[in-house]
């Protein structure tokens, strides 16, 4: 697939309703720029997908999620892949790049009431309501101030744990979800609030797509250069940059809020901006929470990343290493137990 004359592209994601609609989302518009060009879909089942009765926490990283899809990437079976970003690992294995980002969906998280019930905000839920999230940064988080709800894993995709909230014999009050996830569904009229800082700092590039790509895929990557959209990818890698640092994986209670102002352009390509983002560490019972801000102006990715190392430096130093330690021991006695009860 290195020929130059290449006329085909193949897009691969996950099985789930949910990542073939983003995957047409990316194949739609790379069509309207390339109308010469083919692009076909393959979706394919990852160990993320397959294992839905074990709690995120436990599983490990995000390469649950895109392993098998890198294998077929990296053999040449595929050409692209549309990933949720919040769901890339950090690192990506050697040979791999992210060829585009695209613009953000809203990021935030939402709040989402079981049918029929009348409950519009946390505040309403009553002491002992049973809240369904298999995010311990949204449960550490929201422990802080509502410490009388119950938190309660939930896995499946999104019509899945939709049915689980709404079935009349099931536990859950309300569910907590990416709103990101719910728009591009068309479930959008589901959301009963919006989540938003200082409450609920939402997951590293949450909301945001992305294209992973072969790193020696010149062609792959000046198609992709014309998805990215630079506000986006300016903020979602100043995250990365801050997540990578704090070696932070897919259940770890990082939060993040980020935005961009005095933005300078030059011929439609953003030159400057101030960046701002506060980022977030909790202990999983929320009795702890480190929290700080760093503010700068930056004119490349490169400058965005060097921001996000300095707050994490800035988080570790103030308590967020030893938030972190403690939470990988607990995940490994966690996983030991799992183990030992299987036997």
């Amino acid at each position: 697939m290195s020929s130059s004359s290449r006329t085909s592209f193949v897009l691969a994601s996950r099985a789930s309703k949910l990542a073939q609609i983003q995957t047409n989302i990316v194949r739609d518009d790379l069509e309207t720029a390339f109308p010469d060009l083919s692009f076909d879909t393959s979706f394919m089942t990852t160990e993320g997908d397959k294992n839905q009765s074990q709690a995120l926490y436990l599983l490990g990283g995000k390469a649950l999620w895109t392993k098998e899809l890198e294998v077929a990437l990296k053999e040449n079976v595929v050409d692209m892949l549309v990933h949720s970003l919040k769901d890339v690992p950090t690192t990506l294995p050697q040979g791999c790049e992210i060829g585009a980002i695209l613009e953000r969906e809203n990021p935030v998280d939402s709040l989402v009431v079981k049918q029929g019930l009348p409950y519009k905000t946390l505040q309403d839920l009553p002491e002992g309501s049973v809240v369904g999230t298999s995010s311990v940064r949204r449960v550490a988080q929201l422990r802080r101030s509502f410490p009388g709800l119950v938190f309660l894993d939930v896995r499946g995709n999104l019509n899945t744990r939709l049915a689980k909230l709404d079935a009349p014999d099931g536990p859950y009050t309300a569910l907590i979800l990416a709103k990101a996830g719910l728009v591009r569904l068309g479930m959008g009229d589901r959301v009963t609030a919006d989540l938003t800082a200082p409450i609920l700092f939402h997951a590293v590039s949450q909301g945001a797509l992305a294209v992973e790509i072969r790193a020696d895929d010149q062609e792959a990557r000046k198609l992709c250069k014309t998805l990215t959209h630079q506000e986006t990818q300016w903020k979602c890698l100043t995250e990365r940059a801050l997540l990578r640092e704090l070696e932070g994986g897919c259940s770890v209670p990082v939060g993040v809020s980020t935005s961009l102002s005095q933005i300078d352009k030059s011929a439609g390509e953003l030159t400057r901006a101030t960046l701002t983002m506060t980022g977030c560490v909790t202990s999983l019972d929320g009795s702890v929470h480190v929290q700080d801000t760093l503010s700068q102006e930056v004119e490349s990715t490169q400058d965005a990343e060097e921001l996000g190392r300095k707050l994490a430096t800035k988080l570790m130093s103030n308590g967020a290493k030893a938030i972190l330690d403690d939470i990988t021991q607990d995940r490994r006695k966690r996983a030991s137990e799992t183990e030992t009860a299987a036997e």
